[in-house]
């Protein structure tokens, strides 16, 4: 299913549980460093008031979304919450080609399968918040701004539990107790990775 990049550069991944701050955390990296270039996932669900296609998600239909996996087009893709979310082998090149280092904002299943595909110069980031009730305080307040509902808020805290088993698959874990100090502490692990690949 999944295609090898190539490339010199690094291929950067940041998952959490939902509402762990992990988009927060992307956005504020990607205008701090001009090496990084985030890879844009297509996804079936809808789009969130704050949100723009083809700067947040490409937003597709479900049906495109499932011709492009026969396609073999996605280097990872993962049914999350119900909806497709995937990266476009041919998107992530691209960036790689023009000398970035590709920032993944994905889940544990799309992790897993730029794992088990070897996929060159992978860093894999996994960050957990301060406690599972200030999870569920961070997706009310979500859900307010984003119209998530009650049922929504609670499958999510559901899968809280899921998506923590798999924090020890990651290469780094990095607690968002203060978000400045947490995103200081990535750059740190970019930056020492950066180092290792110029030896």
């Amino acid at each position: 299913m999944t295609n090898i990049l190539k490339s010199e550069k690094l291929i950067i991944v940041i998952s959490s549980p939902s509402g762990a701050g992990k988009s927060s955390i992307c956005k504020q990296l990607l205008k701090d460093d001009p090496k990084l270039n985030i890879s844009i996932s297509d996804t079936t669900r809808p789009p969130r008031d704050n949100e723009t296609n083809g700067t947040d998600y490409n937003f597709i239909e479900k049906n495109e979304f499932e011709k492009r996996i026969r396609n073999n087009e996605y280097i990872e893709y993962a049914n999350v919450f119900g909806n497709y979310y995937g990266s476009l082998h041919k998107d992530v090149q691209n960036s790689l080609d023009n000398g970035f280092d590709v920032l993944f904002d994905i889940d544990w299943q799309g992790s897993l399968q730029l794992k088990a595909s070897n996929q060159p110069n992978l860093l894999t980031i996994f960050i957990i918040p301060p406690s599972k009730e200030i999870i569920y305080e961070r997706l009310k307040l979500r859900a307010e701004k984003s119209g998530d509902n009650e049922k929504a808020i609670k499958y999510r805290m559901e899968m809280y539990e899921t998506e923590m088993s798999h924090q020890n698959e990651y290469e780094y874990i990095v607690e968002n107790d203060d978000f400045e100090k947490c995103v200081y502490k990535i750059k740190e692990i970019i930056l020492e990775a950066r180092a290792k690949l110029n030896i």
